[in-house]
């Protein structure tokens, strides 16, 4: 949906904000080091994520913290989720690696405090800060790859960024597993450390993008603080009630339905308001603005839930119902782990030679319901065969989701749209995790109250998480007593997993909006690699100081092609013209 951009202009004079390079061409060694830079980031903030789920049994052991485990993981997720549209402002307006820099830097504040933490409540706000940076670092993550890279080229480096996270997902547990048994959890946190040092070093060197000019105060009048302060709020409000919901507090009470009532209506507001009121809004509204944009965020949501259960509560499975220790549990993951990344990469291939993403995106979701299906069977004592094959069957489906449902957001999306595009995108992501996270945990309390033995369930006091709290005393229970604490856990987990079929199901309904819209073959020369200041940097700052016909044409280029699926919203173009 590009070609405008290549129309009778001469060869010398390339639009602004499009690379002209024929999509074939070979990638030199800037941009292998920068893309290397980004990867090394986004696997920091993985490892950090995947790794605390194993080991969140004996951290809550030893901070006598099983009444507020739940917020060690949703503290990072709603921080993380909070700040993402703001980075991605941020990202436009400020140029992407001093903003990364920040984020790496927050990560490393966050994670030495999380180490350090003496009780519970210094855990969860050093993870709050954690979570700041991790939210950007993978937010950034995926800006910049957009920047490096034309979307109908992305497959095989979408695939790349999720093999990341599949990696991580690999060795986190055992890492996290490792700590916790062997040594002490802490240095789970200060391994990020130096990490940290690496990445913050890598993106310095060799992280060569462009940054927009202008003065720091041009800079800073351009972002939309109100807009950011609204869904910050919203967030959340949400997802503390999110939290309490079922565990703390019943999800009828004043406590969970205040804040989530409350949260909804600044998140509504936020909409209203980027819509009406700032010229340049943190959130273009024109992103959702068509139907196939629309399914592939509505797509992602789900998705964040049901891939967030699986690395979260998987681990649960194994430790509980099979006596296994959190380094065992963290083997057995493997058959998700080193699964979910090559089937991404095998998905970005594909998506790449055929340039289609909708067979992708419908094989990936019947994969995961079929998968979840299948783990819904699983009983304490099932066979290895059972539980890692099914685990594979689930884990090709998650993969390919992974690293399908950004084609759809950004084919029908012009290139200097890509930066709030792709924030909204990591939101709807991280934001569905936190929900994965506390519905799973919400519906696994609630069967466990029902299934555990009465006598057994009295031992914990209310609000306790009792999953987390159970599980380290499990294998010092005396038969038949042990069995049937064994017994009513895996019983639970398959309606966790049932549960996951019906949000799967949900994703698959996504779909019926979906539409092939071709990819673009170009990419936002304004923050592309810094080759030299040439005359495509000079025009790509003269683009962001205001004067840019090259975006309006570009603009309209894209709204002409896409009109049958578009939505009719106010465009950001529309209302600067009118102020």
């Amino acid at each position: 949906m590009s070609d405008h951009s290549q129309s009778a202009s001469p060869p010398p004079s390339p639009p602004a904000t499009a690379s002209a390079t024929a999509p074939k061409s070979p990638k030199g060694t800037v941009f292998w080091l920068s893309f290397t830079a980004v990867v090394v980031c986004n696997f920091l903030s993985a490892l950090d994520v995947t790794a605390v789920s194993t080991a969140l049994p004996t951290i809550t052991a030893e901070l006598n913290g099983g009444d507020r485990f739940v917020w060690v993981g949703s503290a990072y997720g709603l921080a993380a989720a909070a700040i993402l549209p703001f980075t991605g402002r941020l990202a436009d307006v400020m140029g992407r690696r001093p903003i990364m820099l920040t984020c790496v830097a927050f990560f490393f504040l966050g994670s030495a405090l999380s180490g350090s933490a003496q009780n519970m409540n210094w855990l969860i706000a050093a993870r709050t800060v954690q979570g700041i940076g991790g939210g950007g670092i993978i937010n950034l993550a995926s800006i910049i790859t957009s920047d490096l890279i034309p979307l109908a080229e992305r497959g095989t480096y979408q695939g790349f960024l999720v093999m990341t996270w599949g990696f991580a997902a690999a060795m986190g547990p055992i890492i996290g597993g490792s700590f916790a048994e062997k040594a002490t959890w802490r240095w789970l946190f200060y391994l990020n450390l130096p990490l940290s040092g690496v990445a913050f070093f890598l993106v310095a060197i060799f992280l060569r993008v462009r940054t927009p000019g202008g003065s720091l105060r041009e800079k800073l009048s351009r972002i939309d603080y109100v807009g950011n302060l609204i869904v910050i709020a919203g967030t959340t409000l949400a997802l503390i009630a999110l939290t309490w919901g079922g565990v703390q507090f019943p999800w009828g009470s004043a406590h969970v339905l205040a804040p989530l009532i409350i949260g909804g209506i600044f998140l509504v507001l936020f909409f209203v308001y980027e819509t009406l009121v700032p010229r340049e809004p943190t959130l273009p509204l024109d992103v959702l603005a068509n139907r196939t944009s629309f399914s592939g965020y509505l797509s992602t949501f789900f998705h964040g839930i049901v891939s967030i259960a699986t690395i979260y509560y998987l681990p649960v499975y194994f430790q509980a119902c099979m006596a296994a220790s959190p380094i065992h549990s963290s083997v057995n993951l493997f058959a998700t782990a080193l699964v979910m990344a090559p089937s991404a990469i095998v998905c970005g291939v594909i998506v790449k030679k055929t340039n289609k993403y909708r067979p992708a995106n419908y094989v990936g979701w019947v994969l995961i319901m079929i998968g979840f299906g299948l783990l819904s069977l699983l009983k304490a004592d099932s066979s290895t065969g059972a539980w890692a094959g099914y685990q594979v069957i689930t884990a090709v489906g998650v993969g390919i989701i992974w690293a399908s449902t950004v084609f759809p957001i950004l084919a029908p999306v012009p290139v200097m749209r890509t930066a709030s595009a792709l924030a909204f995108y990591n939101f709807c992501r991280t934001f569905a995790q936190t929900w994965g996270i506390s519905i799973t945990a919400s519906i696994l309390q609630n069967e466990l109250k029902h299934r555990l033995p009465a006598e057994f369930v009295a031992q914990f006091p209310a609000g306790v998480e009792i999953a987390y709290a159970a599980i380290p005393v499990i294998h010092t229970l005396p038969e038949p007593l042990q069995t049937e604490v064994r017994v009513a856990f895996a019983s639970a987990m398959s309606v966790v997993w049932k549960a996951m079929i019906g949000f799967s199901g949900a994703g698959f309904l996504t779909l019926f909006l979906l539409r092939e819209v071709p990819m673009q073959k170009h990419t936002d020369e304004t923050y592309g690699l810094e080759h030299g200041k040439g005359l495509a940097g000079q025009r790509g700052q003269k683009r962001l100081s205001g004067s840019g016909s090259d975006v309006d044409d570009a603009e309209r280029g894209v709204k002409a092609q896409g009109k049958s699926d578009a939505i009719e919203l106010p465009t950001v173009e529309a209302r600067a013209n009118a102020a």
